[in-house]
């Protein structure tokens, strides 16, 4: 057997093993993935090596090939259970020398084996970042070659930043929209021969970008926080933050984004609802995007989709060919928006929207969202030649959510929280041939006519127990007319109940109708054998009673065990068995006598019983199952009425005129009455 192993860092892999269809503007990536072959002689073991991987929670899925989607009954097939674990070993780095920004740092590379890893923290509101590598000499006075790695390992595809730098000329890297508030990795190893030591001299220097302010005040107070965090230096539009003086000015034009304020509200699991504080629409203009944080890191938001939908408010916008370009982007903001770029930070890759006059409304669905701050930057962008683009102004409205099922998987799926290993998760559990991760996938659906064609073979079908119903009371079984009964009844509204489409009916609670549903079936079966072995009539009903209550009893512990339909089948056939072997050896010939016997009833009805068994056991499947269900139901119907004994010798057929008397009888005394006269 082969399983496919799935990575991702940040949030659980988006997989597709059955080939489905994703829901419209759903954006998918494919995740890192491996293939182990698993032999049931010996324990396979496969190891994945991970260097400088990222920091955060990894998460490993694992699943087996598409099933052949057949319904085996418990008890007749055996199962194979493949047991998976997942062990993770860590060599960590002790006392990484700390990259201050703005100062230049001396460092030594001891060897081409032992390469230097350094970190440095990256403020809030960092634009961009240089990086850079100067006076590289190695110990024995010649040209160094050093590479430089910034930046760690993410799955599956790694944004890792590569600077090659040989001889002493001065080499730098410039990255822009750099992960705030985290800590970068940053690696250099020596490129050359020997165990020659290396030194370089290391800077790095961050881009500031101040945000303005808005009109709310709550947001005025948290902006005001953020630029006392943020390192001094923060002048005009953008300045580097070794050098320059704070600056407190509220103007628009001055700043590099505009923040609006956003207010995050739990509904339930994995239920997130971000509201704007000034309402739902936002400003957008040229000058400076627009900038909304979706905050996604409490480290439980990961197991559903988040949703962005944007309404550009055409009034709003005077220029006709003016396009508003908008970004999602996990861990830093896109500050630089334009036709051109692709929404691209420096370790991260984002998600493009835009909405024009033409286009007004766009929708991004974004399956399990990594555990970081996301952003969604907006900005105005107007053809060349339009002057007067630089004091336009857009409204967009703005719906963002976090929703366990997109949709609520539609009117043919159901949502349904899973939790492994105290994760929790979401997914939808698709019906009627429907697919795909929000059950959207219509390649395989079921059309309504089909669905309803369904409905009326399983239901339909228990009719075929009308025939059965009715010799049982011709032959005075009432009993067991009154048990077929009640089985065709409940099997009807249970598969009427049972549906996955849109014709559903439900009498009563699903639970309730399933087991009555079990329970007639089993029953029917033990009271039809138990009327073929023509027992004393004290002691079939014992039987009847006893046997029903047992089989409600293994009914409720365990519904779809084989034995709960073998035992009482089993059982039965002893008794019968028992009872003709004494019956024949009283009357010294084979019982039942009559060869009509055997051949009319007893051979048919047992030849139905078993292609009725054989269906039931060994053919039905997913596909096929609203049609090889109603051959059974079909095939047990017709068996009963055949398996059927005669009546009793000494009772008559149901002469009506004479069971039911519609006429009054009137009694007179005519007894005579003496009296005593004095």
């Amino acid at each position: 057997m082969e399983i496919t192993v799935h990575f991702r860092h940040g949030a659980p892999p988006v997989i597709n093993p059955l080939g489905t269809r994703f829901p419209a503007n759903a954006t998918v990536r494919p995740s890192y993935n491996i293939s182990i072959t698993l032999s049931s002689a010996v324990q396979n073991t496969t190891f994945v090596n991970v260097t400088s991987p990222a920091a955060g929670d990894w998460f490993i899925a694992a699943h087996l090939p598409e099933a052949a989607g057949r319904i085996e009954v418990k008890g007749f097939s055996t199962p194979c259970p493949y047991m998976f674990q997942a062990d993770m070993f860590v060599l960590r780095l002790t006392d990484m020398p700390v990259l201050e920004p703005g100062v230049p740092m001396p460092h030594t590379v001891v060897s081409p084996a032992k390469p230097l890893h350094v970190k440095v923290f990256v403020p809030k509101h960092a634009a961009g970042m240089r990086f850079q590598l100067s006076s590289c000499v190695t110990s024995e006075q010649r040209a160094c070659a050093v590479r430089v790695l910034l930046g760690s390992i993410t799955l599956p595809q790694s944004f890792q930043k590569i600077l090659t730098c040989m001889g002493s000329i001065n080499c730098s890297l410039a990255l822009e929209s750099p992960p705030w508030e985290k800590w970068l990795q940053i690696m250099v190893e020596s490129l050359g021969t020997g165990n020659a030591s290396v030194k370089v001299e290391m800077l790095a220097s961050f881009t500031v970008c101040r945000p303005g302010s808005t009109s709310s005040f709550l947001n005025f107070i948290s902006l005001n926080q953020s630029q006392a965090v943020a390192r001094p230096g923060a002048a005009g539009s953008s300045a580097p933050a070794a050098g320059g003086a704070p600056h407190n000015s509220s103007s628009q034009r001055g700043s590099c984004l505009q923040s609006q304020p956003v207010v995050r509200e739990d509904l339930d699991v994995v239920s997130v609802r971000y509201r704007l504080l000034n309402g739902p629409s936002v400003p957008v203009n040229t000058r400076s995007p627009t900038l909304l944080l979706l905050n996604l890191n409490t480290g439980m938001d990961s197991g559903g989709s988040l949703v962005v939908n944007l309404l550009l408010n055409k009034t709003s916008v005077s220029l006709t060919n003016a396009t508003v370009v908008a970004c999602v982007s996990a861990a830093s903001p896109v500050l630089s928006l334009n036709a051109t770029r692709n929404c691209s930070t420096a370790f991260s890759q984002g998600y493009p929207l835009s909405v024009s006059t033409s286009s007004a409304e766009a929708m991004l669905i974004v399956l399990y969202p990594q555990t970081d701050d996301w952003f969604l930057s907006l900005q105005l962008l107007c053809p060349k030649g339009q002057g007067e683009c630089t004091t336009a102004e857009a409204k967009v409205t703005v719906f963002s959510y976090l929703t366990p099922c997109f949709n609520d998987c539609g009117p043919y799926g159901q949502c349904s929280l899973l939790r492994r290993h105290g994760y929790l998760y979401a997914g939808c559990s698709c019906k009627a041939g429907w697919g795909g991760w929000s059950c959207t996938d219509d390649t395989k659906a079921q059309s309504v006519g089909a669905q309803n064609l369904a409905t009326l073979l399983l239901t339909l079908s228990n009719l075929m127990f009308l025939p059965a119903i009715a010799v049982a009371v011709y032959r005075y079984y009432l009993v067991e007319a009154s048990v077929y009964t009640y089985t065709m009844f409940f099997s009807t509204f249970y598969h009427a109940c049972d549906q996955p489409g849109v014709a559903v009916m439900c009498i009563m609670d699903y639970d309730t109708l399933q087991y009555c549903d079990f329970l007639g079936s089993v029953v029917s079966i033990w009271v039809t054998i138990l009327c073929m072995a023509r027992v004393k009539k004290i002691l079939k009903y014992v039987l009847f009673i006893l046997g029903t209550l047992l089989i409600a009893m293994s009914l409720q512990l365990d519904r779809r065990g084989v034995w709960n339909m073998m035992g009482p089948c089993l059982f039965a056939l002893v008794i019968m068995i028992t009872a003709w072997v004494h019956h024949g050896a009283k009357r010294k010939h084979c019982y039942p006598s009559s060869w009509k016997r055997w051949v009319f009833y007893l051979l048919p009805g047992i030849t139905l019983a078993f292609i009725a068994i054989s269906v039931y056991a060994f053919m039905e499947t997913n596909e096929n199952y609203y049609y090889t269900h109603s051959i059974w139901h079909v095939l047990v119907a017709c068996s009963v009425a055949f398996l059927l004994p005669p009546r009793d010798k000494h009772k008559k057929p149901w002469a009506w005129s004479q069971k039911l008397t519609c006429r009054y009888q009137i009694c007179q005394n005519d007894r005579e009455e003496l009296y005593a006269v004095t």
